[in-house]
């Protein structure tokens, strides 16, 4: 078969994209193990499926699969294959670490070695985080000249993952003085790191650097009250650039001035002497298993019901939860839910995959009516720990619900040995934060 009648080319010139990416593959054990060819051909169709492309008018960048493990088993078949793709036309040839396994120092040997047969500026690196330094190997290869580094945005990919372009950039541009993007396009980080983790509904991690929700967060006393008077004493970079902001998180560790940066974080107004009883009351909560680090939304109810405010969206006169399972048959659950919205008595009925939800569900038809808005909040996140496990199944746990609605997320938490009972505190916490949200906004 000529490489005229490729499919795959066929198809990718039927694309119409200006640059096309290809894969090659640069390890011998590939060549004869898996395309069960003999490595001339296999240095044969890497030539002229760039020629090819590039005789339509393309741009051809060629990623050269398992380079580094290939360059280290025979390094001049690895080099002969990226060779004839770079005199083809490729004008990028991508030496991938597939596999993941090689450290930055390995990296950057080699890079020193095909140097002497390709230009640097011609070369991008393709790196898999399976040890854990995907990021680092990317930089680093920068450093030595790379001019491309492949990336995702939150770092997804198989395995674990490719390296994080969400900390490429950054470092890029802040660290190493790069302008691989302009200061708006960077300040858009977060925004754009949060979206995709929506769209793919993976839930983002919120110790990742620069875009987790974590990354410019503080909690002990001393950092706090500091972060108050200097910004930058505890952050190696304003958190605006990329988007981010400061967060204070209220924990055993507080002081007076942690209640109120958090207070003033939150938009409310709180004085010293209202700030020193929450102070008590969220020492004495955490003694029964609240923990408040994770749950912004709980602390912020907490704050406004010790201000003497009245969360009146809603009353619940009571909750029923049925969850069946019949012989062959799925389990299903059944939720039905009393409450009072202003003089109006609801009594509604939801069905689930499980009981909590089944009470989402009842709730939130008791109160869309009232409050349309509700669709807009989205349980994102639910997670059960429990605190007192020599009591086996009658533990105490505690419930953390993350919502979100299209301007941000908030955590809530609920504690009880009955899952239930905890798990429809920090629901409808969490939906009485969206509403607040929305009403102040």
């Amino acid at each position: 078969m000529t490489v005229a009648e490729d499919a795959q080319l066929r198809s990718l010139l039927e694309a119409d994209t200006e640059t096309i990416c290809i894969v090659g593959k640069s390890w011998d054990y590939h060549v004869t193990g898996a395309l069960r060819t003999d490595l001339d051909e296999g240095v044969r169709m890497a030539a002229e499926s760039v020629e090819y492309l590039v005789s339509h008018d393309k741009r051809v960048f060629f990623d050269a699969e398992h380079f580094f493990d290939g360059y280290a088993a025979n390094p001049e078949y690895a080099l002969s294959v990226i060779r004839v793709a770079h005199e083809a036309g490729a004008e990028r040839i991508v030496l991938c670490d597939t596999n993941g396994g090689n450290l930055p120092q390995k990296l950057l040997a080699t890079i020193d070695n095909v140097s002497s047969s390709l230009p640097r500026n011609d070369l991008g690196i393709h790196l898999h985080n399976d040890v854990g330094t995907a990021v680092a190997g990317s930089l680093a290869a920068a450093d030595a000249g790379i001019r491309q580094i492949q990336g995702c945005v939150n770092g997804y990919g198989e395995r674990t993952g490719n390296a994080d372009l969400c900390s490429v950039i950054p470092n890029l541009v802040l660290k190493h003085d790069r302008s691989v993007v302009d200061p708006e396009q960077l300040s858009q980080l977060f925004a754009i790191s949060n979206h995709i983790a929506e769209v793919v509904n993976i839930t983002l991690d919120p110790h990742r650097p620069y875009v987790g929700t974590s990354a410019f967060t503080h909690k002990a006393g001393l950092h706090t009250s500091a972060i108050a008077r200097r910004p930058d004493a505890y952050e190696h970079v304003s958190p605006g650039v990329v988007g981010n902001h400061t967060r204070m998180v209220v924990s055993e560790q507080a002081g007076r001035a942690s209640i109120i940066n958090k207070t003033k974080e939150l938009g409310l107004d709180v004085n010293e002497e209202l700030a020193g009883k929450v102070l008590e009351r969220v020492k004495e909560l955490e003694q029964d298993g609240y923990h408040y680090e994770a749950a912004d939304g709980s602390f912020e109810l907490l704050v406004r019901r010790m201000s003497g405010w009245d969360p009146n969206f809603f009353e619940l006169e009571s909750y029923r939860v049925h969850v069946e399972r019949r012989s062959g048959e799925a389990v299903s659950a059944e939720a039905t839910v009393k409450v009072r919205v202003g003089d109006e008595r609801h009594v509604t009925t939801g069905e689930g995959d499980g009981p909590v939800h089944a009470l989402d569900d009842a709730l939130r038809q008791a109160l869309v009516t009232a409050y349309p808005e509700i669709n807009d909040l989205k349980l994102i996140d639910y997670r059960v720990r429990v605190l007192d496990s020599s009591n086996g199944t009658g533990a105490t746990v505690r419930v953390l619900i993350e919502t979100s609605d299209p301007k941000g997320s908030w955590g809530t938490m609920g504690v009880h040995d009955n899952i239930i009972d905890a798990s429809w505190e920090a629901l409808t916490d969490g939906l009485i934060v969206g509403l607040v949200r929305r009403a102040r906004s």
